[in-house]
């Protein structure tokens, strides 16, 4: 279970959000652009240290006081791939694993290298790739370690959208099976709403609402957030 309530100054508002998810659900952070998902999502995972508030991730305090990040287990998609150069896209992939670690997951890293078309790639340097296999590569990082909290911003950012379809169904397929807990931002409606059952609609830092997708749909809080989830 994740409980968090991360507190953060910025320069035109401070976030102030409570997040709270069961173990093994998936819940969204949507919301315009620059309102403070992203900032929510940094201090949950320890990129960035919070004001105040607290964060808990199955009874153990990830904040305060900072948790150091590698006893966090905690996958951090950013919108940024943030692979190493230097190294072969394999390399990348299991970065982090240690020996036995190495030992006991190469069937899941097969499957991540397979169900992330990684395999034509899977020998190449890191720097030689393209933005969108970056990002596949990035998530199948991610993933290797089998994290018990996922989070994930914009995670589709730069895929073609017939591969966005094919990865929604195996992230939802994999949360299923390593029953891990998600929190996830998408600036678009329809690829959250299917990752996600449930969001918190953010503005300017707060919480306007929290519910199943359906309702928020149905009755959304503000107008904003009416117009944000209009059909175009």
């Amino acid at each position: 279970m994740l409980d968090a309530h991360v507190v953060k100054a910025r320069t035109l508002f401070t976030v102030d959000v409570g997040v709270r998810i069961a173990a093994g659900e998936a819940c969204g952070l949507f919301g315009a652009s620059g309102v403070g998902k992203s900032t929510i999502l940094a201090c949950i995972a320890g990129a960035e240290t919070p004001d105040g508030g607290h964060v808990t991730l199955d009874g153990v305090a990830l904040f305060p006081p900072p948790l150091p990040l590698h006893r966090r287990s905690i996958g951090y998609l950013t919108q940024d791939a943030n692979l190493f150069p230097h190294l072969r896209v394999a390399e990348n992939v299991r970065f982090g694993l240690t020996n036995g670690a190495r030992d006991e997951s190469e069937s899941w890293i097969v499957e991540l290298r397979e169900r992330l078309q990684l395999e034509p790639i899977w020998h190449e340097p890191a720097h030689a790739i393209s933005g969108g296999q970056a990002r596949r590569v990035a998530l199948a990082r991610m993933l290797a370690r089998k994290p018990h909290l996922v989070l994930l911003d914009e995670p589709f950012s730069g895929l073609d959208r017939h591969l966005v379809r094919e990865l929604l169904g195996a992230i939802a397929r994999w949360q299923k099976e390593l029953g891990f807990t998600m929190l996830a931002v998408d600036h678009e409606a329809d690829v959250l709403a299917r990752l996600c059952p449930r969001a918190i609609a953010i503005e300017d830092g707060r919480a306007v609402q929290d519910a199943p997708w359906a309702d928020l749909c149905a009755h959304p809080a503000t107008p904003l957030l009416a117009q944000l989830l209009a059909p175009l």
